[in-house]
């Protein structure tokens, strides 16, 4: 039986319950209400139904009351027995007194039917509805077994699932761990085949380096060599230009020296002639003019020495002075 049914089945029981109970309940109340009237005073026959109608209240009461009770498995103790079996006994009484009172078994025995009814009824659908309850929760107990024993299934399934899930992890994570090894041991090997190559090629510079510098230390050394060989041979030179020089000048100085004691001796030659009688040739005049100017004779000695006139003197004078004054003079002169 599935729950679909148990509820099929709650729902008939619950229905043919209440039908009988408001059949009964009806019945009671056109049953009894005609004896109440009848022992009740003239002018209270209006409250003949309230008496039947609170008896079967109370029937509707236990039968409600029952039934969320067994719904949920429980038990209202003595009480509610009492109070079932009180109003099932009184809604009996109540139904067949009249026919009683009047010897009428057969009256008796028709308005027994459905207090009977309704009290067998009461008990049996208790009963009915706690046998449901506990099939009810067998079944709600096997059902959560099977859910927890899915479930159970279930975790172990996804413990399994994550305990594989983690091996493939711990599985990908170590491959990957190998393959970040194995990356950096290239890596590793790369840098140090490049560090041994860049060593190797600071090593070729350096060597080249040493090369080129013991290259440029002996073209430097070389270059030294020639300039301390031209410094030399320039020193050498120059002391040469210097001692040919110094003897130019030394030659120099002494044909100066000769030239000068020669035109010494040629002027005081000159000067010791005396007084020209008559007026010498202009080249001699003017070798004895120069030789006067140079031993600081006055122009008229020179004049006398000469034979030339005074004017003349003193122009060859200030030749000697300023030869481009004496040529401007003499311009002027002849231009007079």
């Amino acid at each position: 039986m599935n729950s679909v049914q148990t509820r099929s089945a709650e729902r008939a029981l619950s229905g043919g319950t209440w039908l009988i109970v408001c059949g009964a309940m009806l019945y009671s109340i056109l049953t009894v209400t005609p004896l109440m009237a009848k022992h009740t005073a003239e002018k209270w026959d209006w409250t003949a139904p309230i008496l039947p109608l609170v008896v079967d209240a109370a029937v509707v009461i236990v039968v409600k009351l029952d039934d969320v009770l067994a719904r949920l498995g429980g038990h209202g103790g003595r009480w509610p027995v009492t109070l079932r079996w009180m109003t099932g006994l009184m809604t009996l009484a109540l139904n067949t007194a009249d026919s009683a009172l009047k010897k009428d078994l057969v009256g008796v025995a028709v308005h027994a039917v459905a207090p009977l009814l309704l009290i067998v009824t009461a008990e049996t659908s208790l009963a009915y509805r706690r046998a449901i309850a506990a099939a009810v929760a067998a079944l709600e107990a096997q059902q959560q077994a099977e859910r927890e024993r899915r479930e159970q299934a279930a975790r172990e399934r996804a413990a399994q699932a994550r305990a594989e899930a983690r091996e493939e992890r711990e599985h990908a994570a170590m491959l990957a761990r190998e393959q970040r090894e194995h990356e950096a041991r290239l890596v590793r090997e790369q840098a140090e085949r490049d560090e041994q190559r860049r060593r190797e090629e600071r090593e070729a510079r350096e060597r080249a380096e040493a090369a080129e510098r013991e290259i440029r230390e002996r073209r430097e050394r070389e270059r030294e060599q020639r300039e301390q060989e031209r410094l030399r041979r320039e020193q050498q030179a120059r002391e040469q230009a210097e001692a040919e020089q110094r003897e130019r000048a030394e030659k120099a100085e002494r044909e100066r020296r000769e030239r000068e004691q020669r035109a010494e001796r040629e002027r005081a030659a000159l000067l010791e002639r005396g007084p020209a009688e008559v007026k010498l040739p202009e080249d001699e005049a003017r070798r004895i003019v120069a030789a006067g100017f140079a031993s600081g004779l006055s122009v008229r000695q020179a004049a006398e020495l000469c034979g030339w006139s005074v004017g003349w003197v003193s122009h060859r004078y200030a030749e000697q002075r300023d030869p481009a004054a004496g040529r401007h003079a003499e311009l002027a002169i002849a231009g007079q």
